[in-house]
């Protein structure tokens, strides 16, 4: 049978996630944010997730809408009062979330190292600092370094520009970010795309995500939201 991995629409595309998942969700601001996947999956009614991300949403869709509507029992992210995150600030000011801030590059790092089956790393950021607290700590060249943990996804929501039926993946400038490290870290990684073109269509050299790490794609019915800036 011929591989293809697209999905009819955005219910098919969020089916099975599940109650209590830990969601990772590409995006730099709305910068390559699957806008359309977080609103399909707030639809379908999977409840106390986390949430890992950038920022803690922009504006009431997305994260917003998820978080609005009592879906996120815990967000993971580097700038939770980014502009436009309304939602989040009402939602914590009220108690209603758990928050885990971690530093944009560490995020990033232990998100690859998920991906990748690295069993932990160290790093010099957040040392001495409330980051650091109740972390081991240990002193590497000289200098005192933190030991942290790989962050794992049962789901990863990505934007891309384009795919294949098999699932490669290109990017759209800045709306790249994350998705190249989330798409291998998750145990089911579902892709919003703008375009969808033909086997053969895309050059090996410009796939970013190769299929092996894609498991579900759904086209956009137009620019929605996510575009680069």
């Amino acid at each position: 049978m011929a591989i293809n991995k697209i999905m009819n629409d955005f219910e098919t595309a969020v089916a099975g996630v599940k109650d209590g998942s830990t969601i990772l969700v590409s995006g730099f601001g709305g910068a390559g944010m699957p806008t359309e996947l977080l609103n399909a999956l707030r639809d379908q009614g999977a409840t106390d997730l986390t949430i890992v991300s950038n920022n803690a949403g922009v504006g009431r869709e997305g994260i917003g809408g998820l978080l609005s509507e009592g879906k996120v029992k815990k967000v993971i992210c580097s700038y939770p009062r980014s502009g436009g995150s309304v939602i989040f600030e009402e939602m914590w000011a009220a108690g209603k979330v758990e928050l885990e801030v971690v530093p944009q590059g560490t995020l990033s790092e232990r998100i690859r190292a998920a991906g990748a089956g690295i069993g932990a790393f160290y790093t010099p950021t957040g040392v001495g600092t409330q980051l650091a607290e109740g972390k081991e700590v240990r002193k590497i060249n000289g200098r005192d370094q933190v030991l942290e943990y790989p962050l794992k996804g049962d789901v990863a929501f990505v934007l891309a520009k384009a795919a294949d039926r098999w699932g490669n993946l290109i990017y759209n400038k800045s709306a790249r970010n994350f998705g190249p490290v989330m798409a291998p870290a998750a145990d089911l990684t579902v892709v919003q795309v703008h375009e969808i073109v033909e086997l053969g269509a895309l050059d090996p050299e410009a796939i970013v995500t190769p299929s092996i790490f894609v498991d579900r794609v759904v086209k956009m019915a137009g620019p929605g939201l996510g575009e680069s800036v």
